[in-house]
């Protein structure tokens, strides 16, 4: 078996999901279909079979699912998380006691098709700023309890994470401002950068800006990574040059109307980073299922 790629948060986080996921299916009574057709001592084998061309994500859960179901389940995963799958490819093979294997199919079906539709929604995103200095990143518009596993898929694709959460990096919207400014009375945006510098000097800053006006008074106080917020391609290489010319060490992201048909040209700007919602919000489910083998 493939060694388990999952951080330990990750491995907790697919703990939980997968509790849910069996609690919500079984019911009080478990699966009666199955017990109601198959015998406790009956065994099969089935093969995971992609019956479309994608990146692979969550080969993990299996080991994880049926390892509740029924120890007694063997697993033979063929291909690791990020592999690049070909039609009619066998992604893994199960044996052992039936009725875990059907218990057990859709729940495994549903974190390996959501999962692997993320991974592959990223890997075409990826492609398309290959060549640049661009990374593709994922974004905190995640399903709820769902956000560390879609964000591992976008590592499985190819692409990295933005921040986990609220917790782990200061990111300046355009609504923290007006609060911050109607109630301070403070209309700096410097002075805001300083602000949270002050209360969290540990922490990685992002501010977001509308205009280039707005970047050209933000690069002097230096945040780490200055958000480009639905500015045009010609628009982020004004700004990628003012960057370079008041504060090169800092990171320029663009976000905001970027999609598949645009990122190419968004990525030739020059810009660090490109933050896409869509990769979470809007992956579609890649085609798995159970082969019956016997």
């Amino acid at each position: 078996m493939l060694q388990n790629p999952l951080t330990p948060a990750e491995q907790n986080a697919l703990r939980r999901l997968i509790d849910w996921s069996l609690t919500e299916d079984l019911g009080w009574t478990g699966d009666v279909t199955t017990l109601a057709l198959i015998g406790p001592q009956d065994v099969g084998r089935v093969a995971v079979v992609a019956r479309e061309a994608g990146v692979l994500a969550g080969g993990c859960v299996l080991p994880e699912l049926f390892g509740l179901l029924d120890s007694r389940v063997r697993i033979d995963l063929l291909v690791p998380d990020g592999a690049v799958l070909k039609t009619g490819q066998v992604i893994a093979r199960l044996s052992g006691p039936l009725r875990a294997l059907l218990t057990g199919e859709r729940t495994a079906l549903n974190f390996l098709l959501r999962l692997s539709g993320v991974a592959t929604l990223t890997s075409h995103y990826v492609a398309q700023a290959t060549g640049t200095r661009a990374g593709i990143y994922d974004t905190r518009k995640t399903f709820p309890g769902w956000r560390l596993l879609d964000k591992y898929a976008v590592r499985a694709g190819g692409g990295r994470n933005h921040r986990i959460g609220l917790y782990d990096q200061i990111l300046i919207k355009d609504n923290h401002l007006a609060g911050w400014q109607s109630l301070s009375g403070e209309h700096s945006l410097p002075g805001a950068i300083r602000r949270c510098r002050e209360m969290y000097p540990q922490l990685v800053l992002e501010i977001e800006v509308d205009t280039l006006a707005q970047l050209e008074q933000v690069l002097p106080a230096q945040p780490d990574i200055v958000l480009l917020d639905n500015m045009s391609p010609q628009q982020l290489a004004e700004g990628v040059a003012l960057r370079d010319r008041l504060a090169p060490r800092v990171e320029l992201e663009a976000s905001g109307g970027v999609s598949l048909p645009t990122v190419a040209a968004i990525a030739r700007t020059g810009v660090e980073r490109i933050s896409v919602g869509g990769l979470t919000h809007s992956a579609r489910a890649l085609d798995l299922a159970f082969d019956w083998e016997g």
